[in-house]
């Protein structure tokens, strides 16, 4: 039997025999390694066993030695023998507050209670790890007084997100009243979110898929409706146009799910060009390659968004241009014949 693999079917996460907190260091974990997880990775043990750590912030505790096996520093490959003493040391979060900054705006609308924003590709909705500076909360809190503390210091005014790599409509509450009257829209779904993608292949003509959604139970930074467990999560499609290996897709959101039409088109078999994480890259003929090459990212753009008015009542309709570099992709793949 190799002895570098697991021998057991069993349960796959660590035995934890204490859990104390430093005011210095932080929480620290301590575990024992049981015979189920015999020839399993240290970081795969680690990160199914602390669900609240992806795996890439497990890795980046290892290379700055706060996982200790049998008292010496481990490395994130190394295969367990079972019976290891592991001690994890999670350092307390770092406070971010953003800080103003004079970057760029685009408003779709604006009045004394709310912005549409197109938010171009790229940039990210608020401060997180890595991205400290330069995000839309950055630029709102110099652009609209009044805004910080809104929902909060950290994401003042952010009614929802949007991917890093997703551009379009995005609004935003100037103050606590319009933060709340939004949220509720978008909880009891009367907000139109339309998306505008391009996929790799053919799909059908129009569909409509209703899944379970969770975070993938072996990778912390993916979600997939494959589940038994979950929230509901619906998305609708229409054929815009078919092109070279690819099609251009009018994409609707019923719930808003973290990476729902990413996750629903990829399990749909259609994964959206430029996707690298959930398969958008590993499709498609040479052109189709070229072009996603080209792009830089996932081909999403959140293109209409309709909602009540938080004060009124009366619909609010935005739409955020194609941006160019869609455009071009689409110009690029050509009509099918």
């Amino acid at each position: 039997m190799d002895p570098s693999r697991p021998v057991s079917r069993g349960p796959t996460t660590l035995v934890s025999s204490d859990v104390s907190t430093d005011p210095d260091r932080g929480q620290i974990h301590r575990f024992t390694v049981g015979p189920a997880l015999r020839g399993e990775r240290l970081d795969r043990a680690i990160a199914s066993s602390l669900p609240d750590l992806s795996r890439s912030r497990v890795q980046a505790l290892l290379e700055a030695g706060r996982v200790l096996v049998d008292r010496r520093p481990g490395r994130a490959s190394l295969r367990l023998k079972g019976g290891e003493e592991l001690e994890v040391t999670v350092p307390p979060p770092e406070p971010a507050i953003p800080e103003p900054e004079n970057l760029p705006l685009s408003v779709l609308h604006e009045d004394r209670d709310l912005l549409v924003l197109d938010k171009p590709a790229g940039v990210v909705v608020h401060p997180a790890a890595g991205h400290a500076r330069g995000t839309l909360v950055n630029a709102l809190l110099h652009h609209v007084s009044g805004l910080s503390g809104v929902g909060g210091v950290l994401r003042p005014g952010i009614v929802h997100r949007l991917d890093k790599e997703t551009s379009g409509c995005l609004v935003v509450a100037k103050n606590d009243a319009a933060l709340l009257a939004l949220q509720r829209a978008f909880q009891a779904r009367s907000v139109e979110k339309t998306y505008l993608a391009i996929v790799h292949g053919h799909p059908p003509p129009v569909g409509r898929l209703e899944t379970l959604h969770a975070r993938h139970p072996r990778d912390r930074k993916r979600f997939t409706g494959r589940t038994g467990t979950g929230k509901p999560a619906v998305t609708t499609w229409r054929v815009r146009t078919l092109l070279h290996g690819a099609a251009l897709l009018e994409v609707g959101l019923e719930t808003g799910r973290t990476h729902q039409i990413r996750v629903h088109l990829s399990e749909l078999g259609h994964p959206l060009v430029g996707d690298t994480l959930y398969g958008g890259t590993r499709k498609g003929d040479a052109r189709v390659k070229t072009v996603q090459t080209r792009l830089g990212r996932q081909a999403l753009h959140a293109w209409k968004l309709a909602f009540p008015h938080p004060r009124t009542g009366r619909p609010v309709r935005c739409e955020a241009p194609v941006p160019r570099d869609l455009r071009e992709a689409i110009d690029a793949l050509g009509r099918a014949r």
